[in-house]
């Protein structure tokens, strides 16, 4: 079995989703877009997880493999393959469906809780009522067609998403490290500025071990439900 990975900057990885994948037997292949823009072959994949990054998914002037990337996306949706995205990951693959995505009207940045929104589909993933977790993002989506909407935030209506039975979008960060969010503070620092929506520095950085257990569990269960 093997996984692959759209990185878009170094300081994004796959954080606790490694050690899931390794765990369960998975080789792991990447295309670190900000390097190369060279692509597997379809059907060299079992599972894609399409991560974060500070760039729009509209910002194909500047970042021309992003078509290519949306494009492969949605081949691969069509194909039945599981599709995990990630913040950015989750912009373009709702792009790809044909969704619009636009500035939200706050940034969410640091820890905040989401919203379980219950489908009626015991088949469809389902999240707690509440659970705290990691976000770092100034723009949203709408949801594309046929899509489930299965978590909100005080801030962002369309926090995650499930569309089928394989694929899953996810606003906000389920993976992120402790070494993970030192790395994302330090490159995006200049994005702290105080709101009710944005945590400071210390705030993000201080979240204990039991707080980044719990996501990396709840990462761990979209993982197993999608494969």
């Amino acid at each position: 079995m093997n996984a692959h990975y759209f990185q878009h900057v170094p300081f994004e990885d796959l954080g606790s989703i490694r050690s899931w994948l390794l765990a369960a037997g998975y080789a792991i292949t990447r295309t670190p877009f900000f390097e190369s823009a060279t692509l597997p072959r379809p059907d060299q994949i079992d599972l894609l997880v399409v991560l974060g990054g500070p760039m729009s998914v509209n910002d194909e002037g500047r970042y021309p493999w992003l078509a290519v990337e949306k494009k492969f996306i949605r081949d691969l949706i069509t194909s039945g393959k599981p599709v995990l995205g990630i913040c950015l990951g989750a912009q373009l693959i709702a792009c790809a469906l044909g969704a619009k995505v636009y500035p939200n009207a706050v940034k969410e940045i640091g820890w905040f809780p989401v919203y379980g929104v219950d489908s009626g589909d015991a088949s469809v993933f389902s999240f707690p009522q509440s659970l705290q977790v990691f976000h770092w993002h100034g723009e949203t989506f709408d949801l594309p067609p046929q899509a489930i909407r299965i978590a909100k935030s005080d801030h962002c209506e369309n926090q995650a998403f499930q569309w089928g039975r394989s694929v899953i979008g996810l606003q906000f960060h389920l993976e992120t490290t402790p070494d993970a969010a030192r790395d994302i503070v330090a490159h995006c620092r200049e994005e702290l500025i105080s709101a009710p929506s944005v945590q400071n520095e210390r705030e993000i950085l201080s979240a204990g071990r039991k707080q980044y257990q719990a996501i990396h569990d709840w990462m761990g269960n979209i993982l197993s439900y999608l494969v």
